[in-house]
């Protein structure tokens, strides 16, 4: 089963529920005024335009006022976790002393629940027997963590996690791109024009794709753990099996009806819905495809 399938029993709770939240990623970051934030604020301090009741003021024209960044922020379920377990429900509002240790909570539960998210994509890969068990052992130790209480928290090295964990992903990653193809691992392809690279099965971990442009490439099999899609034009693009893709990159980028995306992803609101011209599939021709420039 690819990324592309419903997502696995479990996965919802590493989705943002708001609703359950008290606006943590609205207080904890600190943004600085940018392309990306209108502002800037300090970390720990609400942003201006969080409501009382922890909803944002101009959610609706977040990128029209200014901010696209909080557009593309994932907390992978980290913000209700922090509010209805590791704190029980207690808002920050109502016992202003609380909200220093749910910032502190927060900062170690969003990595370990984006840690998460992956095993559970890796897992879904269907990986060799042996991977798969290591996957799950993985998760199981990862989602005892999470359950802690704040002092459980601060005992966690999440740097060290992610080295434990890390070289887990890239081997569920080659197991789903056997036989893989191009290695653009980390590569610096700021605003290049890819449209006759063959990106199948290829290696884009940490890769800098932001205004890239990708229209009609196949991108079915890639790794993109980590890659910067921002404003990406994936416009006509097939995505549909494009391995750990998460709904923030996505979100980051630009696409249209026709871009193939992942049964679990949701399109975009921001992409156009006009049908533009067809796009040559330059991944599936025959031709000979230049290198990435």
């Amino acid at each position: 089963m690819s990324s592309s399938t419903a997502p696995p029993p479990g996965s919802a709770r590493l989705r943002a529920d708001c609703g359950r939240c008290f606006g943590l990623c609205c207080v904890v970051p600190a943004f600085a005024r940018s392309a990306d934030f209108a502002i800037d604020k300090p970390a720990g301090r609400p942003c201006p335009n969080l409501g009382a009741d922890h909803r944002c003021g101009i959610h609706t024209e977040l990128r029209q006022r200014g901010f696209p960044g909080c557009t593309v922020f994932d907390c992978f379920g980290a913000g209700q976790q922090v509010a209805q377990v590791t704190f029980g429900g207690r808002d920050w509002r109502d016992a202003p002393e609380t909200l220093p240790a749910m910032a502190e909570a927060f900062t170690v539960l969003r990595p370990l629940h984006e840690l998460l998210w992956y095993l559970t994509e890796a897992v879904a890969s269907r990986p060799p027997a042996g991977l798969r068990a290591d996957l799950e052992r993985a998760h199981a130790e990862i989602e005892a963590l999470t359950a802690g209480d704040l002092a459980r928290l601060r005992l966690v090295d999440v740097d060290e996690r992610r080295e434990r964990i890390n070289p887990l992903l890239s081997r569920a990653s080659e197991a789903a791109r056997s036989p893989g193809g191009a290695d653009h691992r980390g590569a610096p392809l700021l605003g290049a024009d890819l449209r006759r690279v063959d990106l199948r099965r290829a290696n884009l971990r940490g890769a800098l794709l932001v205004g890239a442009d990708l229209r009609g490439v196949d991108l079915g099999l890639a790794d993109v753990t980590g890659a910067d899609l921002r404003g990406a034009d994936l416009r006509g693009a097939d995505l549909r099996t494009t391995l750990f893709l998460h709904q923030a990159q996505l979100d980051a980028a630009r696409g249209d009806i026709r871009t193939g995306v992942p049964a679990a992803r949701t399109r975009p609101a921001h992409w156009t819905a006009l049908a533009l011209t067809p796009v040559r599939q330059a991944s599936r021709t025959g031709g000979r495809r230049s290198r990435p420039r």
